[in-house]
């Protein structure tokens, strides 16, 4: 995807109210699953304005995410979202959400909060190719979508992301720094992200841009679908076809896979273990990395993503620019010039995990240091 170096003066003009309202006449036209209706359900979320659209205090916000209360977005990102929003408008109805881990029910879940007449749509696509239709379909009833985390094919209004080229360069210094001498002729396994997902794409090429002529890469695998399972049976496959000796690093896109990585290699008695990255700072990663079993992760602050989120969201569905808003654009497959927040990543070891994940509140100190770690959390200096 190509990344733009100014921002275009941006004349969108959405549909008026009156045409907005003509969202009701697609409810006979669409079908949605029990699921989608338990999906939206579970949210306890108030439903849409009815499609009357534009008021200042009365916009009706979809959000759409790609995992439950368990995952990162259901941790972290959800409630950020829904904090800002009543934050900046608080006479706008609580927002409508809805989460799942696939893309079928999530195609329908979008449809389904088309259908209520939402006035703007928060979207962190599953499987963004599959859902070009219904954000085509968002589109021709005046509802803006804000493509979250990962960019959705479609003509899509505002985006709002890590720099993924930023996060694979962290994750292959830090490899490197990690194997030390080992890194000149040293072998590493690159565990890739899903290829669906065109964030992953940009992770292995941010990564690749720093380790090629630097070290070889043994085995490279792209994991179906982001399953921790996957990447469990692709490491057990690279240590069975490399041999445990030969491997001296492991690029894990994020933390899931580096946790699966770590298993396998401890299933097969690999001693020491070698480097391991990761991303999304997860709370069993933090511990890994006092531990020692995992090497980096990197931190991607979540409360300035859903904040840009919000705010675009909240222009959009109030038909104004989003310029003042936007760091830049991005092309995707499909829509050329899309205004975007590119947001700055940190990389985290056991070395400054006080200053990053600490500081910042994402984990206490007590969070972190379980009974099992406080000889480890002494070492690298996480005491209350």
């Amino acid at each position: 995807m190509g990344l733009g170096v100014s921002l275009p003066a941006m004349k969108r003009r959405w549909v008026t109210r009156a045409s907005r309202a003509s969202r009701a006449s697609r409810a006979s036209r669409v079908s949605v699953a029990v699921a989608v209706a338990a999906g939206l359900a579970m949210a306890g979320a108030c439903g849409g304005s009815g499609g009357s659209g534009g008021g200042g205090d009365n916009i009706s916000v979809g959000v759409l995410l790609p995992g439950g209360g368990a995952s990162r977005f259901g941790q972290f990102d959800r409630p950020l979202i829904e904090k800002h929003l009543k934050r900046l408008c608080p006479h706008c109805p609580a927002a409508s959400l809805a989460a799942t881990g696939e893309p079928a029910v999530q195609r329908q879940q979008l449809e389904a909060m088309i259908t209520r007449g939402v006035d703007v749509l928060i979207v962190a696509a599953i499987d963004p190719e599959a859902l070009r239709s219904s954000v085509e379909s968002a589109h021709q009833a005046g509802i803006p979508v804000v493509a979250y985390d990962r960019l959705a094919q479609g003509p899509i209004s505002g985006y709002v992301t890590f720099d993924g080229a930023t996060v694979g360069r962290l994750q292959g210094e830090a490899l490197l720094t990690a194997m030390g001498a080992k890194a000149r002729d040293g072998q590493i396994v690159m565990m890739n992200g899903a290829t669906i997902d065109p964030n992953a794409g940009w992770f292995k090429r941010g990564s690749l841009s720093v380790l090629n002529g630097k070290v070889k890469i043994g085995k490279s695998y792209d994991t179906v679908g982001w399953r921790p399972e996957n990447a469990y049976a692709n490491m057990t496959g690279a240590i069975a076809a490399l041999g445990a000796a030969n491997i001296d690093g492991v690029l894990a896109a994020n933390d899931s896979l580096a946790g699966a990585v770590i298993a396998a290699l401890n299933a097969s008695a690999v001693k020491p273990l070698p480097p391991v990255t990761g991303q999304d700072a997860d709370l069993a990663a933090a511990r890994r990395i006092v531990e020692g079993d995992q090497y980096m992760t990197v931190y991607k602050p979540y409360k300035p993503a859903a904040d840009a989120a919000v705010e675009m969201a909240l222009a959009l569905g109030r038909d104004e620019s989003v310029d003042s808003i936007a760091t830049g654009t991005v092309d995707s497959v499909t829509t050329k010039d899309i205004p975007a927040v590119l947001l700055p990543s940190v990389s985290v070891t056991a070395g400054n995990i006080k200053d990053t994940l600490v500081k910042d509140g994402m984990y206490t100190i007590d969070q972190i240091c379980t009974p099992k770690l406080r000889s480890a959390c002494d070492k690298a200096g996480l005491t209350p």
